[in-house]
């Protein structure tokens, strides 16, 4: 296998790892327009998402995410639909500042039906298509890779063989300049002080804490003990006990690498490093979280299964235990369980996703690729009307 990583150079230096055409719908009523016409063209992909258009306190969370994900380096282009709500512009105008150059907006109003709509819209994808697949890849440095770690249906093997398997993986490409990033606020509660002790200065571990104890103070305002929770009903199943239990198994996932800093949700990493960003536990609205960040490659772990991939950032998929990856091949992509079975040791493993993340990188699709699993939510954070 080639050690040399090959993308596509984008204008304002960032590296994609694929080329995709994205059709992006500005509000939920073109959601099914959006993806019937990925469906219909030469190879664009789609999200849909539930947002109306509405202005209450997460408006700006909303426009955040949906303005980094349309700016995400694995985009070569972007089709944006409108339907002429007051905010579709502010999305449009920011995902241009981040860097996106090649998009074309499309007026259900202006065109005047959903099926002239389609149309048109069907031949602009197209045309961006040929543009996309005609471009080719070129030698880049590792600092390309900006990696998300992420883990959901955790198990009681997860912090044994999977996630500790990645760390060793996330570590290798953080110290050859690579950018990886850990998620999921939730999944590090009573262990964020082992990931503040890493940080590479003191300001960067309180931060880490900061972010935690803020979560934290969100839940128990509304009265809930969260760290008094049990893991959920499949976290059980699956043998853990306690949520500090599945935290320290989650940990893992970063490996032992120093924090370079700390990303709020959606925001972009600026210089290499390992960082850590604040997203829910929920794995499709981190997966958001993610590519509004500019992550161009995902390893998620999972003990459970889950079919959940994304629309622009290929997701590898590793099995903590050999029974459950063989039960659903057509999910997942490596196996961790050997770990556990006593066939190869957590660097060997390690060593075989660093191989993996490379390949997947270079243009290799992954089983969600293939499979088309294009999830996509929002992340919200309040319920109330400004």
């Amino acid at each position: 296998m080639t050690s040399q990583l090959f993308a596509y150079k984008r204008e304002t230096g960032q590296w994609g790892l694929r080329n995709h055409v994205l059709i992006l719908p500005l509000h939920s009523a073109l959601a099914s327009s959006a993806r019937a016409i990925a469906d219909a063209s030469n190879g664009a992909v789609a999200i849909s998402h539930d947002w109306s258009g509405e202005v209450d306190n997460d408006l700006p969370r909303i426009l955040f995410t949906l303005t980094g994900y349309a700016a995400n380096p694995n985009n070569y282009a972007v089709v944006f639909l409108s339907i002429g709500t007051p905010n579709e512009k502010q999305i449009i105008a920011g995902a241009q500042s981040l860097g996106l150059t090649r998009f074309t907006t499309l007026s259900l109003p202006e065109i005047g039906s959903m099926e002239k709509l389609q149309e048109k819209a069907i031949s602009v994808a197209n045309e961006y298509m040929k543009g996309a697949v005609a471009e080719k890849r070129i030698a880049a440095p590792w600092s390309a890779i900006v990696l998300g770690l992420e883990c959901g249906g955790s198990d009681a093997l997860s912090g044994i063989t999977a996630n500790p398997a990645l760390g060793v993986a996330s570590d290798r490409l953080v110290e050859l300049g690579a950018t990886s990033v850990l998620g999921e606020t939730t999944e590090i509660l009573g262990a964020e002080h082992l990931l503040a002790a890493r940080a590479i200065d003191p300001e960067v571990g309180k931060k880490i804490v900061a972010m935690v104890a803020r979560y934290e103070a969100s839940i128990n305002y509304e009265g809930i003990d969260i760290r008094g929770a049990q893991p959920s009903r499949g976290n059980i199943e699956g043998g853990l006990s306690t949520l500090e239990e599945k935290s320290l198994g989650a940990a893992k996932k970063a490996g032992n690498a120093p924090f370079t800093g700390v990303l709020e949700f959606g925001e972009k990493p600026v210089v290499p490093g390992l960082y850590f960003m604040d997203t829910p536990g929920h794995d499709i609205e981190q997966l958001a979280g993610f590519g509004a960040g500019h992550i161009n490659v995902v390893v998620f772990t999972s003990g459970r299964g889950t079919p959940t991939g994304s629309a622009i950032m290929p997701t590898i998929k590793v099995s903590t235990n050999t029974p459950m990856f063989e039960s659903i091949p057509d999910l997942i992509d490596l196996d961790a369980g050997t770990i556990a079975d006593g066939v190869e040791t957590l660097a060997q493993v390690g060593d075989r996703i660093f191989d993996e993340i490379l390949e997947v990188a270079n243009g290799k699709e992954t089983k969600a690729e293939l499979g088309g699993h294009h999830e996509f939510a929002l992340s919200r954070m309040y319920n109330t009307v400004v």
